[in-house]
């Protein structure tokens, strides 16, 4: 399924992507920010990543840098509880 998603972002961004130019407000644009989610948090919440930058892209919104956040921080916050936990 990510390999599906990977090559139709892909292909927008090939196709599709150039027709608009440089719209987006945020760095990286929307289309690079979904396919970057997709191949570092695979389909199922990359998909909701690229689903929650689209919604805060509006026309009121400011912009900005805007990076796909690490796969390693869930994992990282999970450890830090545990080890706070164990030192209660």
């Amino acid at each position: 399924m990510t390999w599906l998603l990977v090559q139709l972002l892909r292909a927008y961004r090939a196709v599709i992507s150039p027709l608009y130019g440089q719209v987006c407000r945020y760095y990286p644009s929307c289309s690079a920010y979904a396919l970057g989610a997709v191949e570092q948090h695979g389909a199922w919440r990359g998909s909701l990543l690229a689903a929650r930058r689209l919604a805060r892209c509006h026309p009121w919104t400011a912009g900005g840098y805007d990076p796909v956040p690490p796969t390693t921080a869930r994992r990282l916050r999970a450890s830090e509880q545990g080890e706070a936990c164990s030192t209660s």
